[in-house]
């Protein structure tokens, strides 16, 4: 960072002209450097400060390649998961059908009992 300087010499001669004596003026621009030194270190801890925390709150391509590899990983999961998914549906889909058909069995010899057809 750029450092601004303070010209107390020339400040205090300008005080002289103004009429200040010279002690007076010296006085007032030891005052006034000190001040802008308190200001500008102040300032220059603010600025490390939010550097600092702001730099907390970056992603790093690092991060990025982390978050990455995780959605892969969920992705990879989520594939699984819905390949098995895939295999129980099918198997309650056998199942269910294996259901019905004995129950339209049932159901067509009960009723060809009632009707007479089967000759019980």
């Amino acid at each position: 960072m750029t450092a601004i300087t303070f010209d107390s010499l020339g400040y205090a001669k300008k005080l002289e002209e103004a009429g200040f004596t010279r002690q007076q003026a010296e006085v007032q621009a030891n005052a006034l450097r000190e001040q802008l030194d308190a200001q500008n270190n102040a300032f220059q801890r603010l600025i490390e400060n939010y550097d600092e925390s702001s730099r907390k709150e970056l992603a790093t391509k690092g991060d990025v390649q982390d978050v990455r590899l995780e959605i892969e990983k969920v992705r990879a999961e989520t594939e699984k998961v819905r390949a098995e998914l895939k295999t129980d549906i099918k198997s309650l889909e056998l199942r269910l059908l294996k259901w019905q058909f004995g129950i339209g069995l049932a159901l067509a010899a009960i009723m060809a009992k009632g009707f007479g057809w089967l000759g019980f």
